[in-house]
């Protein structure tokens, strides 16, 4: 590992330059034209190959709809150019929220989402013109560990974990959510999909990432019964839910699922990882899950890593600064990033004809474009997602696409301001590119925070 450093770089052949010296895999190419290219997605088609991943803003209204600030962020994702609009977290039942305003589809808000979804189409076409229609996909998950619906923390656990527990408060004689409960939420995910295809949606994400309650699953070595100890009731859940959905909405609608490849934690409470460092990856289990989810359909895949929640977040999203308490990452950001792309490439290359998202790009601020290129033409991932950097540049797909080239005045500075408004139990956007509105929201976050304690 090499010595941490923020990003310095004024030129591409700078950039260039800090790979060869770090000796890590990272690609260029100035033939940004893969980046333009349709890709097939199920049935649908996005008209390039630029996604927006699912970023929560934490402001949706109590009963789960749109809020103004909801739509005014998918306005500017859609008039932004991508092919691809990856929305937020969907809670598909109250206990399952990680926050108080998460967003969720219920029979009671349909018509609000039917009318997001509907205008999301035409935003889309205004800005980038007659025939550009993204592709929707909708996230949906039960936060367990995290889930916290009201201003208390109410974690549901899939299993015990010794390094987790004590950070949410939770007593080592704390119930587990049962098999009987995981039985009956399988048919939760299958009514939520069966909204967001009503309300005009083009698919759904079955959600496994980020030690959420379907993540904890795939690492649940240590829980009894049919959800736990083997690989294969270890993946039973997600494989599950995925048949029940797929039965339910029939083959002319879109399942993806976004899963970590990598916890970076100890096992036996890691997924992805030796069983004697951590540190290291082992990708026998997360490639076998890629065959089994190929297998059953899944239309669409975006993998991810680590534990936003917990430490190493570098490992989810490489950095310039930590948030408020965080730790510095022993490090290169340019060795996080390369880590991420390595476990696309060889997602993609399990995953054969589905495509998968690739993810890590938002550090690389202007330069992204022609990595990301790089990493399409090789056949290292099909669609290139945006994350961080949809809050602060939410056109830099259409910029690029346009112009050729991406305004670092714009771009993402991975300050870490948004995720931190966010443990401060706040509504989230880009602090610094769209100040005028999360400026203030960031003070007052900070300041609640601050006089509970914390």
């Amino acid at each position: 590992m090499a010595a941490f450093e923020k990003f310095n770089f004024k030129t591409l052949d700078e950039i260039r330059g800090k790979v060869e010296a770090l000796g890590v895999k990272v690609n260029f190419s100035t033939d940004l034209s893969p980046l333009a290219k349709p890709v097939k997605i199920g049935t649908r088609t996005a008209p390039n190959a630029l996604a927006i991943l699912p970023m929560e803003g934490c402001d949706s209204e109590q009963d789960g709809s749109p809020s103004e600030l909801v739509k005014r962020r998918y306005q500017r994702f859609a008039a932004g150019g991508a092919g691809l609009l990856w929305f937020e977290a969907c809670a598909v039942v109250p206990e399952g929220k990680a926050n108080p305003l998460q967003m969720s589809l219920t029979k009671g808000n349909a018509g609000a989402f039917a009318e997001l979804v509907k205008n999301t189409d035409l935003w889309a076409e205004e800005a980038n013109g007659r025939g550009h229609k993204p592709v929707k996909v909708l996230q949906l998950t039960h936060s367990g560990r995290y889930s916290r619906p009201v201003d208390v923390a109410a974690p549901m656990v899939a299993q015990h974990d010794p390094l987790l527990d004590p950070r949410v408060g939770l007593a080592p004689d704390a119930p587990v959510v049962t098999d009987e409960y995981l039985d009956e939420l399988i048919e939760k995910y299958v009514e939520a999909a069966l909204l967001a295809r009503e309300v005009g949606f083009d698919g759904v994400d079955i959600k496994a990432c980020h030690r959420y309650l379907i993540s904890e699953l795939l690492a649940s070595h240590t829980r009894e019964g049919k959800y736990g100890g083997s690989f294969e009731n270890r993946t039973r859940f997600l494989l599950d839910t995925i048949k029940a959905v797929r039965q339910a909405v029939g083959d002319d609608f879109i399942i993806a699922c976004r899963f970590n490849v990598f916890d970076a934690h100890p096992y036996p409470y890691g997924f992805g990882v030796s069983k004697d460092d951590c540190w290291v990856p082992d990708l026998t289990e997360p490639l076998a899950l890629v065959q089994l989810l190929v297998d059953n359909g899944v239309d669409l895949l975006s993998n991810s890593a680590g534990n936003p929640y917990y430490r190493f977040p570098q490992v989810t999203r490489p950095f310039d600064q930590p948030t408020i308490g965080g730790e510095t990452p022993n490090e290169h950001p340019l060795e996080s990033v390369a880590r991420l792309f390595e476990f696309t490439r060889q997602i993609q290359k399990a995953a054969g004809s589905v495509p998968v998202v690739g993810n890590g790009y938002s550090w690389l601020r202007q330069f992204l474009p022609y990595i990301g290129a790089a990493n399409l033409a090789d056949g290292s991932c099909s669609i290139v997602g945006l994350g961080r950097q949809g809050f602060a540049y939410p056109d830099a797909p259409k910029d690029i696409l346009t112009k050729g080239e991406m305004d670092p005045k714009k771009s993402c500075i991975a300050c870490s301001k948004c995720t931190q408004i966010m443990r401060d139990h706040g509504r989230t956007g880009c602090v610094i590119r769209d100040r005028e509105v999360y400026v203030p929201l960031y003070n007052e976050a900070r300041n609640n925070a601050q006089k509970s304690g914390k």
